[in-house]
């Protein structure tokens, strides 16, 4: 059975995040979601709280687990016995960075494998930092996250919270 990992801090989980979810499970048996604690990105939602967005995002994908994590993703993958990492790419500008943190891995891990994918044409845009912004200052972000969680998330994105 082959399984990856999809970590990211997921704040919010977007459209975007949950098509390459969904993606992800046409070319691997079992997905794990890593949601990361990330103290130095500052997240706007607490992190168990990402966590229970996501659980309710994916409640309809059998072969998905949400699971949260801190500690170095290389060591919390060899944790759980997981292999292969997906990235989704948006722009050139996100290969940079993220050929980078493949890389990293690659040399801390040697048979650490990361597969990237795009989100599809209609998510390309889209991002959590862009939903935060709208969100915050009042927008409507409705298309652009799970319906499931909209509500929820919108308690934490309204302006002056």
């Amino acid at each position: 059975m082959k399984e990856a990992a999809y970590p990211g801090t997921f704040d919010p989980i977007t459209n975007g995040h949950l098509d390459i979810i969904e993606r992800s499970l046409k070319i691997f048996d079992k997905l794990t979601v890593l949601v990361a604690q990330s103290q130095r990105k500052q997240p706007f939602i607490p992190f168990e709280e990402r966590v229970k967005l996501i659980q309710k995002s994916t409640a309809h994908l059998p072969n998905v687990k949400v699971e949260g994590f801190s500690n170095l993703l290389i060591d919390c993958l060899h944790e759980r016995g997981i292999r292969h990492v997906i990235r989704g790419l948006r722009a050139v500008s996100d290969f940079e960075y993220e050929l980078q943190l493949a890389l990293m891995n690659r040399q801390l891990s040697p048979e650490m494998e990361t597969i990237f994918l795009m989100p599809r044409q209609k998510y390309i845009f889209l991002s959590s930092n862009m939903v935060r912004e709208i969100g915050t200052l009042g927008g409507c972000f409705q298309d652009f996250v799970p319906q499931e969680v909209h509500d929820d998330i919108k308690l934490y994105l309204q302006p002056g919270t």
